[in-house]
């Protein structure tokens, strides 16, 4: 009898039977890697990667190709001696050259020929007890996928938060749950897992720096390349949280959110013992020279409880969150529901719902429970004595964990790298899935995009944040709208966002003798870097002096992202046909050309326009023939093209029925075709 991944396998002692059973081995091993490379197949196409993003991609993670061995020139070898002495002195034939006895197919040995360093993901998956065997094995798939796409993982296992650090069943516990996810790995091919459970030491000093930078704590990475050498060779490290105290002499179990911020560090170069030493010259070298060895440009969070649930949107999370400018807000709104009923207070009593306000579709929904209780709160309930729910309390200090663990992580890494927060069914989402959930032939369903290869491929979330409510809520049954309620969520360290003026305490508003528009003249408008914005993204010349006197005075705002990476203007435009009112246009929405379709720039300046400075709507236009248009076309209400002229218009406001040719459409027609061009061509003319 033998154990084999778990399992007690009886063996066959009849002569032959185990190089029968080498040959079946190996037969099988080629048919579950073939269904292995299927699968990657159709989640690549899945994730409808455009050209740019599949560019970028192969940009970033294509590797260079090996340098072939130099021939040793002719006067260095030593036949010539005038002695025949055969093949002494000629150059020695490699090892894997040389003929070998072997039948069957012979197993291709791992060789590193990466020249750059390694991409790498960090995923932590949190409460692995709770996951089923089938859903990790498809978990599994997924990290094996992402390997042959040119992301290496390292695994991170989080069995359950405030767990006893020197228990010793709790150590062997979370080395149960280890050996579970590497097995679950090994079950798909690839060069497998690895179990480390000695890579991190802590101490009960806390080193930890007045900063709002965690660069460092008191957990570490004890050496790197206990990490590095699997991953080189292109295993997967599934780490235990497990460390040694330098202060105790024992292993402690330590929390996962430590260990994750601790091999981040590592990995970005931020090692303890040689920051605050040195000349400032010598330690960014020595970063760089670490930074070199790999590249951390994921951070995943793998969450039962699915993305940050969005409070202002009912049965929604958020789909992507700009960390910059938006981390505050939210972290506020979390800790507003992270406080709550201790388990010792007498269960059910004081409930915040009606027994009427369930539905099917929220009973038991942990964002329906946020979006009722936060209802509650702006209704007036008095926050010191109604009872709430503690599963509503710990459910909130989860997803407030979550959010500062990508605060804290993405702080301290390039502004490349990104952070992916979804669940484990959705991780686990692949083609097997689609076909085991469908066994007829007849029946099928739309293939549902794996959000781990997508974001691989694109760098994006699964749906664009800026898409309206109604291009994202495609449920057609109640388990459809089950599956969708917990969406993944994106985050970025992103880009601060400036708005002139500011909505939330000067509401833009048509101009008036009390109230006047603004100038770019205004001492918060980098005039310069606006225009080199515009002409940048449109790649064309602005006839400046003819652009700001039309403009002038009419202006209703600017929105600005990070250093002028994108921006947007809008303007107050009066119909020749009406002329009494004021109608609010985007003039000119431009994203730098390095920073298209990258980092969600154009997201970030749309979602600012429409829910912040002109929630009711606005409208614009654009030449016919823009590529730009489909992304428009998915973002807008509404759509009209104008007859004899080469411009479709756009609008967000709700109710305008195209064609009408009066009343709000009406109006918006006669903006968008009487608005004058400022392009300048070389004679300095204006054109179109």
């Amino acid at each position: 009898m033998a154990t084999r991944g778990g399992f007690t396998v009886a063996e066959d002692s009849r002569p032959g039977a185990k190089y029968g059973s080498d040959l079946s081995a190996g037969a099988s091993r080629r048919k579950r890697d073939d269904l292995v490379s299927k699968e990657l197949f159709l989640d690549v196409l899945g994730a409808t990667a455009t050209k740019r993003e599949a560019k970028t991609y192969l940009s970033r993670f294509r590797s260079e190709k090996p340098k072939k061995p130099q021939p040793i020139p002719k006067e260095t070898r030593k036949d010539d001696v005038g002695v025949n002495l055969g093949n002494l002195y000629l150059p020695i034939r490699a090892v894997d050259q040389s003929p070998v006895f072997e039948q069957g197919p012979r197993k291709a040995q791992y060789v590193d020929q990466t020249s750059g360093p390694l991409h790498t993901a960090l995923i932590k998956i949190r409460d692995t007890r709770a996951i089923e065997d089938s859903t990790l094995q498809a978990v599994g798939l997924t990290l094996v996928q992402l390997s042959r796409l040119g992301m290496a993982s390292v695994v991170i296992v989080d069995c359950e938060k405030d767990l006893p650090t020197n228990d010793p069943n709790v150590r062997k516990l979370v080395v149960e749950q280890a050996d579970r996810v590497a097995a679950a790995i090994d079950e798909h091919g690839g060069q497998g897992a690895r179990r480390l459970d000695n890579v991190l030491i802590t101490s009960d000093v806390d080193e930890g720096l007045p900063s709002s930078i965690k660069i460092r704590s008191g957990t570490a990475v004890t050496n790197r390349n206990l990490i590095l050498h699997p991953l080189r060779k292109g295993k997967i490290p599934v780490v235990v949280p497990v460390a040694f105290n330098s202060t105790t002499q024992t292993l402690v179990h330590v929390p996962a959110d430590e260990a994750v911020l601790a091999l981040t560090r590592d990995f970005a170069g931020l090692r303890p013992g040689f920051l605050p030493e040195g000349s400032p010259q010598a330690v960014a070298e020595k970063v760089k020279a670490m930074q070199k060895e790999i590249s951390l440009d994921r951070i995943i969070l793998l969450e039962p409880l699915g993305g940050i649930p969005a409070l202002d949107k009912h049965d929604q999370s958020h789909i992507f969150i700009n960390l910059e400018q938006e981390y505050d807000t939210i972290k506020s709104e979390l800790s507003s529901l992270s406080w709550g009923r201790s388990e010792q207070d007498e269960p059910g009593t004081g409930s915040l719902r009606s027994k009427n306000s369930s539905s099917a579709f929220t009973s038991g929904n942990p964002i329906s429970d946020f979006c009722e209780l936060q209802s509650s709160f702006s209704n007036g309930a008095n926050s010191e004595t109604s009872a709430i729910p503690h599963k509503i309390s710990a459910q909130a200090k989860v997803h407030l964990q979550n959010l500062e663990l990508f605060h804290d992580t993405l702080a301290i890494l390039p502004p490349s790298s990104s952070g992916l927060l979804t669940t484990p069914q959705k991780a686990a989402n692949s083609d097997r899935s689609s076909r085991d959930s469908f066994p007829t032939p007849d029946v099928g369903t739309r293939r549902q995009r794996n959000p781990l290869i997508h974001n691989l491929l694109t760098d994006k979330p699964v749906f664009s944040s800026s898409l309206p409510p109604s291009r994202t809520q495609q449920a057609t049954t109640p388990q459809d709208h089950i599956d969708f309620i917990n969406p993944a969520t994106f985050f970025k360290r992103g880009m601060p966002i400036s708005i002139i003026p500011n909505p939330r305490t000067h509401p833009w508003q048509a101009p008036s003798p009390s109230n006047p528009s603004i100038s770019l003249s205004d001492p918060r408008i980098d005039l310069p870097r606006l225009i080199h914005l515009i002409e940048d993204s449109f790649n064309r010349r602005l006839d400046v002096s003819h652009y700001l006197s039309r403009i002038e005075n009419r202006i209703a705002g600017i929105i600005i992202a990070g250093e002028y990476e994108g921006g947007a203007l809008l303007t107050w435009e009066s119909p020749p046909s009406n002329p009494s009112i004021m109608v609010p246009y985007l003039d000119k929405f431009a994203v730098l050309k390095r920073s298209q379709g990258a980092g969600g720039v154009a997201d970030i300046v749309f979602k600012a326009m429409v829910r912040t400075c002109f929630p009711e709507g606005v409208c614009w236009r654009s030449r016919r023939d823009n590529p730009v248009n489909k992304w428009y076309f998915e973002r807008a209400k509404g759509t009209w093209k104008i007859p004899e002229s080469n411009w479709t218009m756009f609008w967000t406001t709700e109710g305008v029925q195209a064609g009408e040719g009066k009343g709000v459409f009406g109006d918006y027609e006669s903006v968008c075709r009487g608005v004058v061009p400022s392009w300048a061509d070389d004679k300095g003319g204006v054109v179109d």
